[in-house]
């Protein structure tokens, strides 16, 4: 019997984008409460301090749905300087509410996918 390769499914998504404006200017955007407020709103945010934050590089904020079931997810915000003078911005938001986690359990059928053949 074969062993099939299923790929993984990713509860996230990744966004990149390139901005003419130096790093310290998208820093001060996704960082500084009163800036990010414009585009993030604080009812966004499960919490509104950063869940970790390396100055000027990443900063990662947790969010919550506003509607049933309330799922939370993490988004993080990674900044580099671009090769034109300007700024690499990586958005990556992750759906990663604890109810969402698979406990590492094994079916006793080894849960492959089933695969039968013509008599």
């Amino acid at each position: 019997m074969n062993d099939l390769k299923i790929p993984a499914r990713k509860n996230g998504i990744e966004l990149e984008y390139e901005f003419s404006e130096p790093p310290q200017k998208v820093w001060r955007a996704v960082s500084t409460p009163e800036l990010r407020e414009n585009w993030l709103p604080k009812e966004a945010l499960a919490d509104p301090e950063a869940i970790s934050v390396t100055p000027g590089e990443e900063v990662r904020y947790r969010l919550r749905d506003d509607a049933p079931p309330f799922l939370e997810s993490t988004v993080t915000f990674r900044i580099a300087p671009n090769a034109s003078g300007g700024t690499s911005l990586r958005i990556i938001h992750e759906l990663d509410d604890a109810r969402l986690r698979r406990t590492e359990r094994t079916a006793a059928n080894n849960n492959g996918l089933t695969v039968m053949r013509a008599a």
